[in-house]
């Protein structure tokens, strides 16, 4: 193992420029020839539940008014003052036929007009998710263009409303926030690694092949997302933080080193071809923990879970990449250079003050230990009181925006229902046609449900009553009401108001008759909210009884609340499922890294320990100080994940370490002998990963809807500082100092050096001409 990094070493120090110029050419070709990432995200994360989600099939029962697959997109159109005349009416219909020869959309509904006059709504349905970024900008774009068109008379403006409209404006903003975060990322690593340094170009040398791969794997990703790999818009936010945070982390394990060998006397080109040698196994094998952890993702039911696994594990397969080729081709480059002003002459050597403080502390192995297990537990007890909530409030259009004038409008003259309803679906034996009894009867019950706090049907559109005989009688006279014109034509005798309410009945029961929706508003207010989530068993128990009440065959809750909760308990799931194989996985390749069987066991039991205390000080920080009332339900999982891959990282680098130095020095000696050169590299790797979390966090918390992305980020920043600066520099040094020679077994007791005796036999001239 050791002998082949020494030959990658020798092979990038040698072939260094040829190195820097295949990384360069394929990351311009990349971007040139392949998709951008963002072209083919997708938003939306309440989709790719399985098929047996309760909203799902609850969607299905939807589709004679909506295709699984389709989205609705409300079209307000308002007049300035006064109320809409006949000429208005007509200009609406025209625009409805123009909308409908937009790409993707395959239906456009006139809604009727509102109570008090002043507004009409049409509804767009597009073959398209509210989940696919691209498209959905496409459409909106589109839309926007016909109705900018001038088709419409003076005074009279539409405007896109509902979900899919917002979410555009929103990603929009989103972009930005995105692009400003990776370049503060940027900035303050850059900062960071000049105060550890203190040196000028060492931090851009080690932040240059994280720069790059961030730049080359979008590209790659989005071009595998043309075989079917999928991609989320929380893709894109990790993507940028691992590729980043790990690629530096992996940058700072070869170049410490680098700097350790130039003190201790080898040439610069040596230098770099002994420390890969050295520390290449680490590097290799930190990646290979994430990306195994990122792989059992594919094992998740929910698509959110799914799409982040692949794209994640090519971007840090490429990181890893670069990290072996890249990085040692610049530092061969520029050798000393590098590191300048410091100074890397032999016997110059300076150990960090972390360093040389956990050092101290671990020669008192069982007092360290013990007063660590009893702080974490502390910690983690707090994680009893964990709550799980959904993502919260819908994001707000941005101020100004197209979508929040048209939210507006929609609020203002539509009932509150039909905003973002809750939509309750039941399927009767016969059609309601001709005997809407059990229909009035179910609003009855429905409207006296205490879940509910407004309800709109088919006897009650947009304010206006029908009678049930009356709504039988205007069937058996006017038919399909699909097929009916704007207005009603001379002579018909029906009220105008009678006749688009009749109209509008389109959205509440299918043309067989036999499929009725009621659109609710729910007493808890918004259907994003955490108590909204918690409604959803009791809404569904009230929905079953009015089903058996009524006869119906069949019934369901469709929406944004009955969708989040089924994805919480699918996410529940996949964290019993995963975690398992997640452990076992990685517990494999760390016994293959440590040679032992006994040190993965204590490994995986620090990550346990430092995870639930980090998400027990989450709980109390973002739950309980904030007043939340819960954590996004994902949070406890990708912590998890995360904070499993990442913290083996310096568990490698810390444990090779002190197996390299037991090989000249007692096993207690070695440990603080490993901890005063690797304790800075640890320290300021845990510093890079956790500052870009925290970066990310700060800046999306002024984006709407970004709630939840920002207690992940800031609960992942919380847990990677505790893992670097106390459970690998504290905890586990001195478990391997109680455990002695048992931390090797079955293994002899052993050092890396011996398996690589030629290493120090390395030319001095390697690479040069």
């Amino acid at each position: 193992m050791h002998r082949f990094f020494a030959v990658t070493g020798r092979f990038a120090v040698r072939f260094r420029w040829v190195v820097v110029v295949a990384w360069l050419a394929a990351t311009i070709l990349a971007t040139l020839f392949f998709p951008s990432l963002a072209s083919v995200s997708k938003d939306s994360n309440t989709g790719d539940l399985p098929a047996s989600s309760p909203s799902l099939q609850a969607a299905r029962l939807a589709t004679p008014f909506q295709g699984v697959d389709q989205t609705p997109i409300p079209v307000v159109i308002a007049r300035s003052n006064g109320t809409l005349s006949v000429t208005d009416s007509t200009a609406i219909e025209r625009l409805a036929a123009s909308l409908a020869k937009v790409t993707d959309v395959q239906q456009v509904k006139n809604l009727g007009v509102s109570r008090d006059g002043q507004a009409a709504q049409l509804q767009v349905l597009a073959n398209i998710r509210v989940d696919s970024q691209g498209p959905a900008q496409h459409l909106t774009d589109g839309l926007r263009h016909i109705i900018q068109s001038g088709t419409l008379p003076r005074d009279l403006h539409a405007h896109l409303a509902g979900q899919l409209a917002t979410q555009v404006d929103v990603d929009k903003s989103s972009q930005q926030a995105g692009k400003l975060g990776q370049d503060l990322s940027i900035l303050f690593i850059l900062v960071l690694l000049l105060v550890v340094f203190r040196s000028l170009l060492a931090p851009l040398l080690t932040l240059a092949p994280a720069v790059l791969v961030t730049q080359l794997a979008g590209p790659v990703i989005g071009e595998a997302s043309q075989a079917g790999l999928q991609v989320t818009s929380l893709t894109q936010i990790l993507l940028i933080i691992l590729t980043l945070g790990a690629g530096t982390d992996y940058g700072l394990f070869l170049v410490f080193r680098v700097r350790e060998e130039l003190r201790a006397g080898q040439a610069p080109h040596d230098a770099v071809a002994r420390a890969l040698a050295r520390v290449g196994e680490s590097i290799t094998f930190s990646a290979a923990t994430v990306i195994a952890a990122l792989l059992t993702l594919l094992l998740a039911a929910f698509g959110l879970y799914s799409s982040l696994g692949a794209p994640l594990a090519i971007a840090i397969a490429l990181m890893l990449l670069a990290g072996l080729t890249l990085l040692p081709a610049l530092l061969a480059i520029f050798g000393r250079a590098a590191f300048w002003p410091s100074n890397t002459t032999q016997g110059t050597e300076r150990l960090g003050w972390w360093g040389r403080a956990a050092g101290r502390i671990v020669r008192r192995p069982a007092a360290t230990l013990a007063l660590g297990l009893l702080a974490f537990g502390g910690l983690a007890a707090a994680a009893i009181g964990y709550t799980p909530a959904g993502f919260g409030t819908a994001p707000a259009a941005p101020h100004g925006s197209d979508s929040a004038i048209g939210n507006a409008l929609l609020t203002a003259h539509f009932p509150a229902a039909s905003s973002n309803p809750t939509s309750v679906l039941l399927r009767f034996p016969a059609s309601v046609w001709s005997d809407p009894a059990p229909v009035a009867r179910a609003g009855q019950l429905l409207a006296a449900a205490p879940q509910f706090g407004s309800l709109i049907g088919p006897l009650d559109v947009n304010g206006v009553t029908l009678a049930p005989d009356q709504l039988t009688s205007l069937h058996a006279t006017l038919g399909d009401p699909r097929a009916l014109p704007a207005l009603p034509p001379p002579g018909s005798g029906l009220p105008a108001a009678t006749w688009t309410a009749y109209r509008a009945e389109s959205q509440f029961i299918s043309p067989d008759g036999r499929t009725v929706q009621f659109d609710a508003g729910l007493t808890v207010g918004d259907p994003g909210s955490n108590a909204a989530l918690h409604q959803v068993p009791a809404v569904r128990d009230s929905v079953a009884t009015v089903a058996r009440r009524v006869g119906a065959s069949a019934y369901g809750v469709a929406g944004e609340a009955p969708a989040s909760y089924d994805v919480g308990r699918v996410s529940d799931r996949d964290l019993l499922h995963i975690f398992p194989v997640a452990i076992v996985v990685i517990a494999i390749l760390l016994a293959l890294v440590m040679r032992s069987l006994v040190a993965p066991l204590y490994l995986i039991a620090s990550v346990a320990i430092s995870y639930l205390a980090a998400f027990g000080l989450s709980v109390l920080l973002f739950q309980d100080a904030t007043g939340t009332g819960g954590l996004p339900y994902f949070v406890p999982f990708l912590m998890f994940l995360f904070l499993l891959a990442l913290g083996e990282d310096y568990n490698i680098l810390v444990m090779t370490r002190i197996r390299e130095e037991a090989g000249d020095v007692p096993l207690r000696q070695a440990v603080t002998r490993a901890l005063e050169r690797t304790g800075s590299t640890v320290t300021s790797a845990g510093l890079v990963l956790a500052g870009t979390f925290g970066v990310f966090a700060l800046v999306l918390a002024g984006q709407p809807g970004s709630g939840v992305y920002v207690d992940i980020l800031a609960s992942l920043a919380i847990g990677i500082l505790m893992d670097a600066f106390l459970v690998r520099t504290l905890l586990v040094p001195s478990t391997v100092a109680l455990l002695g020679r048992w931390n090797w077994w079955p293994s002899t007791h052993g050092t890396s050096v011996e398996a690589t005796p030629d290493l120090d036999a390395t030319p001095a001239s390697v690479g040069r001409r």
